[in-house]
């Protein structure tokens, strides 16, 4: 990363002196993602935050990567109850039975959004009527927990069958991957996604 880019304003939420989390909001927090294997990795991840910060799942994301077949949702949805077994014991990723179990479910019914809409990137932009909610935050405290289409997009999950996407996490996931554009005004990063 070059100096240059270090001396730029960031979104008040990076930690400071934590190169990997600013690498990560630098390149990839808020790029609009069309990907149906970048969003399955991150709902998993999103998932496995529950509860946690999203640091500590960002440094585990290597280990979920080989853990969860790259992200492979046709995989992960085969995986059984000697594959949950195996990830309970994998010391390198959160070993909750639940968040486990609810990767595996919600790659089962990944596949049944994605023959229903064409892709899941279709689905889930329906939320935002197809295009990214632009938000204008200054500080830390103008966001919000949660945004009414985040609820919406939760709601339908949880109806179609999908675990441990409530609407934070929701929210979390649009913001990560592009559906909402919430790089504070004086984020160098706001203009450029």
């Amino acid at each position: 990363m070059s100096a240059k880019r270090e001396e730029m304003k960031r979104c008040p939420w990076v930690p400071l002196n934590d190169p990997p989390y600013a690498k990560y909001h630098d390149i990839e927090w808020g790029v609009p993602i069309h990907d149906d294997l970048t969003l399955f990795e991150f709902l998993v991840l999103e998932s496995a935050q529950a509860g946690l910060s999203w640091r500590t799942v960002l440094y585990k994301r290597n280990s979920y990567r080989k853990a969860f077949a790259n992200f492979d949702y046709k995989k992960v949805a085969r995986f059984t109850k000697h594959d949950v077994a195996r990830l309970l014991k994998d010391k390198r990723i959160i070993r909750n039975r639940l968040k486990i179990e609810a990767a595996i479910n919600n790659a089962r019914r990944f596949l049944e959004v994605q023959k229903e809409f064409g892709s899941f990137a279709a689905y889930a932009r329906t939320f935002v009527c197809g295009k990214p909610i632009v938000h204008k935050l200054k500080k830390l405290t103008d966001y919000p927990e949660h945004i009414p289409e985040a609820v919406a997009f939760s709601f339908d999950l949880k109806k179609r069958g999908f675990k441990f996407l409530g609407p934070k996490i929701i929210y979390a996931h649009m913001q990560a991957t592009g559906m909402v554009n919430d790089h504070t005004i004086n984020c160098f990063r706001r203009k450029e996604v």
